[in-house]
């Protein structure tokens, strides 16, 4: 291998998870490194059995972590996942090639494929689930808006290649666990809002919400799956609701 690669693996007590992502990059990884914010299941322990190093690093915002995850891990070359995600069967043999490749690009595109209560979604805002998640360290940092992060190269000229692999995300297990965590959503974009001087209005509490339902269920045609993307359009215009009149309350 030309090449080696780190995995940086974020938990957020992720046992029913974690198993499954880890032995979907032992094929490609050269590095597992677990960042755990003080897990209070066995998440931690199945990480060890399965062979990865596990670094403790207290959670202070989604980007804080995933660039600490940057400076843990051993090699410049990293694959960034979430303890609900793996890669699939294509992915990995894109990487293996990769790997041994004379030279990497800056960063790799890739799909993302959203599990929600046991169903693959394919269509709505979920469809085109693009991520820079396979990347030179060295080009850049995660950045954008917690808890919404992306990954942003220094120069935006470098080579971004596209791959055909996917990215699995088992995304919620209930919509009931959706609800909460859209809740919790909504305030932390609401707080790095206010930190970025944004503002809120009567107009963007009522209208936002309808806009992104209308848009999400209508127009990018959430309604194809079924009582799922139902789900998915509503509460995700309630976090909307919930994140501007946080935002208009702190204010």
């Amino acid at each position: 291998m030309l090449h080696q690669l780190s995995v940086a693996i974020i938990t957020y007590n992720e046992q029913k998870n974690i198993a499954r992502c880890i032995n979907s990059v032992k094929k490609v990884a050269d590095d597992i490194v677990i960042i755990d914010s003080y897990s209070t299941d066995d998440t931690v322990k199945i990480a060890e059995e399965l062979g990865a190093r596990v670094v403790f690093n207290k959670f202070s915002g989604h980007i804080e972590q995933k660039n600490f995850a940057i400076s843990q891990a051993k090699y410049s070359f990293i694959l960034s996942l979430d303890a609900d995600e793996a890669i699939d069967e294509t992915f990995e043999q894109e990487i293996l090639t990769i790997k041994n490749q004379s030279q990497i690009a800056a960063a790799y595109n890739t799909n993302r494929l959203n599990n929600y209560c046991g169903k693959w979604i394919n269509f709505g805002a979920w469809k085109n689930d693009w991520k820079l998640r396979l990347w030179d360290s060295t080009k850049g940092k995660w950045g954008g808006m917690n808890p919404h992060d992306k990954f942003t190269l220094e120069n935006p000229n470098e080579q971004i290649i596209t791959l055909r692999g996917k990215i699995l995300h088992w995304s919620y297990y209930s919509v009931n666990e959706h609800q909460q965590r859209a809740s919790k959503y909504a305030d932390i974009a609401a707080r790095a809002y206010l930190k970025q001087g944004k503002k809120s209005s009567i107009f963007k509490i009522y209208f936002s919400p309808i806009f992104r339902f209308v848009r999400d269920y209508f127009i990018k045609l959430g309604f194809l799956d079924g009582k799922y993307g139902f789900m998915i359009a509503k509460i995700t215009a309630q976090e909307v609701f919930l994140k501007y009149k946080k935002l208009y309350e702190l204010r």
